[in-house]
């Protein structure tokens, strides 16, 4: 099928590149070239970016942060990306806007869903950051929200693998890919894809999800125009 608006779900960790922490701004410039593809395309899209690039919630609770504090420090961390990928973005000749689960000006806007379908529509790339702006949730599952909110075709998961793998294909070379799946298929084989949460309000909400590498240059143009590409939940 063809996609005429969607959610790009891209993680922290993918910015880092070769790097072991930050942003890598080569990474940076290829995903932005990859977004200004689709958008030529006249494809909407809006971007959830994660955090733990530079900070991860859960992690700094091991550390003796406080995990609402630890929480509200991974949003912040989602905010800094969502900046940077902007400005890669504008480089690359493509109007955006970051919106923020949590209230930050003038940096950013605070997200409502009729201000970014409105800038969907305009043809402007919508980069929303602060996750649900609440404590307890990943950022799948802002991502997955954000989506359902829009009215997103689907939601696009980028990551480093090239699909969904009954194991970890980089440890186990047997592992088998899958090209589709359901969401009930997903949970009973405890496949680690998103949060029980995300992968919830994706299932209730008949939102597909789709699951491919980022790191191929045109991939993410492919599949908006309907190759059946990566890995296919529904």
């Amino acid at each position: 099928m063809k996609l005429k608006r969607i959610l790009l779900k891209l993680s922290g960790e993918a910015l880092m590149g070769k790097q072991q922490y930050g942003i890598d701004q080569e990474r940076l410039a290829e995903y932005a070239e990859e977004i200004r593809s689709v958008v030529a395309g006249k494809i909407e899209v809006a971007i959830v970016m994660g955090g733990g690039n530079i900070f991860r919630g859960l992690q700094g609770t091991g550390g003796g942060i406080d995990r609402v504090q630890g929480d509200y420090m991974g949003m912040l961390a989602t905010v800094i990306n969502s900046m940077a990928l902007q400005s890669a973005l504008e480089q690359a000749g493509v109007k955006s806007r970051v919106l923020s689960g949590i209230a930050i000006e003038p940096i950013c806007e605070a997200m409502s869903r009729r201000k970014a379908i409105g800038y969907l529509e305009k043809g402007e790339v919508v980069i929303i950051s602060g996750g649900t702006g609440n404590p307890y949730f990943t950022t799948d599952t802002a991502a997955a929200l954000r989506a359902v909110e829009i009215k997103a075709d689907a939601m696009l998961k980028g990551t480093r693998v090239d699909g969904v793998y009954s194991a970890d294909p980089e440890k186990d070379k047997s592992a088998v890919k899958y090209d589709t799946l359901t969401f009930d298929e997903a949970y009973e084989k405890g496949l680690k894809i998103m949060d029980l949460t995300a992968f919830t309000l994706c299932k209730e909400n008949k939102l597909p999800v789709v699951v491919f590498n980022m790191n191929v240059p045109g991939t993410l143009l492919r599949i908006v125009n309907g190759e059946k590409i990566g890995t296919m939940i529904k």
